[in-house]
């Protein structure tokens, strides 16, 4: 499971590295955005349908078409010779994507005990370290000595591998479960998908007129169909599992919606080059993987761990702001060290209560609906603050703005963390 999870982060981070190179190729730079969106986008509908045919059949089958779809995507964004093509394969590869991470999650709460969860879900996070020092760098080189098209191709026997050791090992396919038919599901989970893409868009408009009725139809249609695809309560922080589905969003909507604007940050307003800037991602990367690690050690008091990593996270991005806005732009980098470590702790210490109050036989729709508010938060935070930066410009001010909401959220956690277990 490390290995699947590590072929989905060597992908992610080696792909946005040498997208500008591949927009410009295929003439895509009109639409570069939607180089990242289709894959964000189709990863809502497969971690929804994953998630559901889990609980239906059993993790092995889901697990399989992910990864089988993850290594067609792979083929046909390799062998694209257009942007449309290679966004197809973008969308075919997102939903081998959702589908491979939220049977990451599945699994550890289907097979493992629970005192044994805290450090599986440790190792998974582990499954970033490697990609994000050296994905970037691989990615570079290879495309620069070989094209971008070799990258891709790569993929498809990392994604036999990880089949082949993964699979076999799996619990087999149980009896179906009386769960809804899979219709329901596919439906809210295009739904999901169409609206927030409509959400993201509206906010790049500069006219209100298209702006305001784009932005209430795309909300509307994402809140009509997240009742459907999480657990009831989610809307309203229900204590329990949907405090915990809030959480996951939250804290991916501060690390993600903070990180994204990291790089960018560095290098218009402080000019560090785009190797020192890349340094600060490094840094998260590693003490997430850190901060999990000692929570996963002493894996007491989860809520606590949740609420204070909340605080550090929340502190790191105060200190990250201070580096990108005033200077040193060595100090951003110390400051999302700061704030990966709290993120490590909170992130691993939510997703293993969560999981662990998950009802029996519902451990994959749990799982589909984290990695759900994962990407959501990802996609509407960095959608509405790459929008402010299209409207402002790369200034100060509009940087100050995203580094002020992303911790305002990290605020809102803090108070959120406390629902994670029912009243006594």
């Amino acid at each position: 499971m490390v290995l699947t999870v590590g072929l989905v982060a060597l992908e992610s981070l080696g792909v946005a590295t040498i997208l500008p190179e591949i927009a410009r190729d295929l003439d895509g730079l009109g639409s570069y955005g939607w180089g990242v969106a289709a894959l964000m986008l189709a990863n809502i509908v497969g971690t929804v349908l994953a998630g559901h045919a889990a609980d239906r059949r059993g993790p092995k089958r889901p697990l399989a078409a992910g990864l089988a779809a993850f290594a067609l995507g792979s083929v046909l964004a390799g062998a694209a010779p257009v942007w449309p093509l290679f966004l197809l394969g973008r969308l075919v590869q997102g939903l081998g994507v959702g589908a491979v991470m939220a049977m990451a999650y599945t699994l550890i709460g289907l097979v493992y005990p629970e005192r044994l969860r805290a450090r599986m879900f440790a190792l998974l996070s582990s499954a970033w370290t490697i990609p994000s020092l050296v994905g970037p760098v691989l990615a570079a080189a290879v495309a620069s000595a070989m094209g971008w098209r070799v990258v891709f191709v790569c993929m498809v026997p990392l994604a036999a591998v990880a089949a082949w050791c993964t699979l076999p090992g799996l619990p087999r396919d149980r009896r179906p479960r009386a769960v809804p038919g899979w219709r329901g599901p596919l439906v809210n989970s295009v739904v999901l998908a169409v609206g927030s893409g409509i959400l993201v868009a509206a906010l790049g408009q500069r006219s209100m007129a298209l702006l305001v009725p784009l932005a209430v139809a795309g909300l509307a249609a994402s809140v009509f169909a997240l009742r459907h695809v999480t657990p009831e309560g989610t809307l309203t922080v229900r204590r329990g599992v949907p405090a915990g589905v809030v959480v996951r969003f939250l804290l991916c909507a501060v690390y993600f919606g903070t990180e994204a604007f990291l790089p960018l940050g560095l290098t218009e307003l402080r000019h560090l080059s785009a190797l020192e800037a890349g340094l600060g991602l490094s840094a998260g990367a590693l003490s997430w993987v850190a901060g999990s690690a000692l929570q996963a050690k002493w894996d007491r008091g989860r809520r606590a761990a949740v609420g204070g990593g909340f605080v550090v996270l929340v502190a790191g991005v105060a200190v990250l702001a201070l580096g990108v806005l005033a200077g040193p732009g060595l100090l951003a980098v110390l400051g999302w060290a700061i704030g990966g470590a709290g993120m490590g702790a909170a992130f691993n210490a939510a997703t293993t209560e969560t999981l662990g109050r998950a009802p029996e036989g519902r451990q994959g729709s749990v799982s589909a609906a984290l990695q759900l508010a994962q990407t959501l938060a990802t996609a509407i935070t960095s959608g509405a603050g790459g929008a402010l930066v299209a409207h402002q410009g790369a200034v100060p001010p509009a940087f100050a703005a995203i580094f002020a909401a992303t911790g305002v959220l990290g605020l809102l956690g803090v108070l959120v963390a406390g629902r994670l277990a029912p009243k006594a």
